[in-house]
């Protein structure tokens, strides 16, 4: 049997681990329990390709609603690249979303390749890791108006909705709700004007995402989260932040952090870059789904 017995289907739940195991060797150091959140993000939009029934390749394509998506998870086992399972299950994915201005986060060098399916860079995104011990944690200086709490759910909704070009709810509260992931808010004047969540990944620990309405609360709820993360005096622990970069406000948060540059992605869309708060996105959820 040969080529033709290559079969490309929506993923089981269970299935999606796989694509999470993939990215974790790829050194994606995706979160401990990120499966069951992109599940509910679109249950039909993690495809699988077989062949002669073994998984060799993987993809993510989550479609929000009729207008957005987004591309992630495009992975083919080593010993099978180049022989053009990838661009079949590639393809599968952009008539999924046929119709969607499709968002992504690509290898910065395959830019090439995503512009010959109609992306265009909007921009980069950065990101940074830092280590942290119990001693940097008590020195850092944090200076803010308002309060760290926990605050209502429909609260917390209302004031991600315009980080997103897509209405993803369902996803945003369970990634708040994972095992091992924290969420932090700060009030001012009994309004949100901050919110963040970190996860425990395969390596380390992420802030995302991380929304501040100014550096300085940006930099209170980083102080928060890593606070809700337990270190021994003697230990530290590795965080990583994902940045955007036209957002130098939170670049310059990571630098003075001292984290530094580990990885790169190109933001990119298919049609026009949608009109988001930038500015104050210190820290996106996903580089897989946006």
């Amino acid at each position: 049997m040969g080529k033709d017995e290559f079969v490309i289907r929506a993923m089981t739940d269970d299935e999606i681990g796989i694509a999470i195991k993939w990215a974790a060797q790829e050194g994606w150091n995706p979160g401990h329990c990120d499966a069951k959140s992109y599940a509910i993000a679109d249950p039909q939009g993690f495809m699988i390709g077989l062949l002669n029934d073994e998984p060799i390749a993987v993809i993510s394509a989550i479609k929000y609603d009729d207008s957005f998506g987004f591309i992630g998870f495009y992975i083919v086992k080593p010993e099978y690249r180049g022989q053009g399972f990838g661009y079949r299950i590639w393809q599968a994915a952009m008539a999924y979303l046929s119709g969607c201005n499709i968002g992504l986060d690509g290898v910065v060098e395959q830019q090439g390749n995503y512009r010959k399916s109609g992306f265009e860079l909007a921009y980069r995104n950065i990101r940074y890791q830092g280590k942290f011990n119990a001693e940097l944690l008590a020195d850092m200086k944090v200076t803010f108006d308002g309060k760290v709490c926990e605050v209502d759910e429909q609260e917390i909704q209302a004031y991600e909705k315009p980080f997103f070009p897509a209405c993803r709810a369902d996803f945003n509260h369970q990634w708040r709700i994972q095992p091992n992931a924290h969420v932090v808010s700060i009030l001012s004047q009994e309004t949100i004007t901050g919110s963040g969540v970190i996860r425990a990944c395969e390596e380390g620990y992420k802030i995302g995402p991380l929304y501040a309405d100014n550096t300085d609360t940006a930099k209170a709820l980083m102080h928060a989260l890593l606070g809700k993360v337990t270190v021994d005096t003697n230990e530290s622990v590795i965080v990583f932040l994902d940045t955007p970069e036209p957002n130098q406000s939170a670049v310059q948060l990571a630098e003075s952090l001292e984290m530094t540059k580990v990885f790169e992605t190109a933001r990119m869309y298919t049609a026009d870059e949608p009109k988001l708060p930038i500015a104050r996105t210190y820290g996106v959820a996903s580089f897989e789904i946006g």
